[in-house]
């Protein structure tokens, strides 16, 4: 079993918490486009409040653990590890209460790269359980605003995770799927899935647009969130998400393990 001080040692260890990758320089920017309402950084969140610069840079302190000086502006973002374990250890607490009423669920990624696997043993724990995880709207084209343009991309599945690819794009190339903060791809499938007449997600778990797409919507939501990701801490500031972890999303794959061991067995569902 991984201890709480082992998992906070690894964390640190492979910067996930702590000093992390994300600049300070992007974390402001961001702070800056969300105070303008820019929606590439409100992801699916329509905010209640009027969120001003200080106001976000105040929230993301005490929530995160970064910097609450404005005048703190280069160098790395620092994520505090105890925040981290605290976060987990409720998004745990959501996974088991879905698990103990057999709740259909929904798991969804825009950084695929790094997060599919963390996101595979989740759904394949709560399969396990008797959950039903969804795959609403697989195929369906999804037009997203790039910076590139608008790019026309698929929505598919890997072992119970959705993601968007490019079309052509497939397994046998290696690629794992694009990586997005668009909501419109959880916006398409639970659309399909009401459309379906099926069942519709109790729980949604994944990062980005699809955490803050379906709080939005009022289903519950939950998944991690980096220093440069507002959106889903005012989310959960305004109970729109659940719960919002606060870690370096972007860090090697296999260095989610620990959390996801971590995780499932707070949560009762190692196998």
């Amino acid at each position: 079993m991984l201890t709480r001080g082992a998992l906070r040692a690894h964390l640190l260890d492979v910067r996930l918490a702590g000093v992390v990758a994300t600049s300070r320089e992007v974390s402001l920017r961001s702070y800056r486009l969300f105070a303008a309402r820019d929606p590439r950084v409100l992801i699916g969140i329509d905010p209640e409040r009027d969120w001003g610069q200080r106001e976000l840079l105040g929230l993301m302190a005490q929530r995160c653990g970064v910097s609450a000086d404005p005048g703190d502006v280069s160098g790395r973002d620092v994520i505090d590890p105890d925040r981290t374990l605290a976060a987990l250890d409720v998004f745990a607490e959501r996974l088991a209460a879905a698990a103990g009423r057999r709740a259909p669920v929904l798991l969804g990624t825009g950084h695929p790269h790094r997060l599919l696997g963390f996101y595979v043993a989740l759904a394949e724990a709560l399969s396990a359980a008797g959950c039903t995880v969804l795959t609403p709207a697989q195929g369906r084209s999804v037009d997203i605003t790039t910076r590139f343009g608008l790019r026309t991309y698929n929505l598919d599945y890997v072992r119970g995770v959705a993601l968007v690819r490019e079309p052509g794009a497939g397994h046998a190339g290696g690629e794992p799927g694009a990586h997005t903060h668009s909501p419109l791809p959880v916006r398409t499938a639970l659309a399909a899935a009401a459309e379906g007449g099926g069942p519709l997600p109790e729980l949604v778990i994944g990062d980005h647009g699809w955490v803050c797409g379906a709080g939005q919507l009022g289903f519950e939501a939950i998944g991690p969130a980096d220093t440069d990701d507002p959106a889903l801490f005012v989310g959960e500031a305004e109970g729109l998400v659940s719960v919002a972890v606060p870690l370096d999303d972007a860090v090697r794959s296999e260095y989610y393990r620990p959390l996801t061991r971590y995780v499932l067995n707070r949560a009762c569902l190692s196998r």
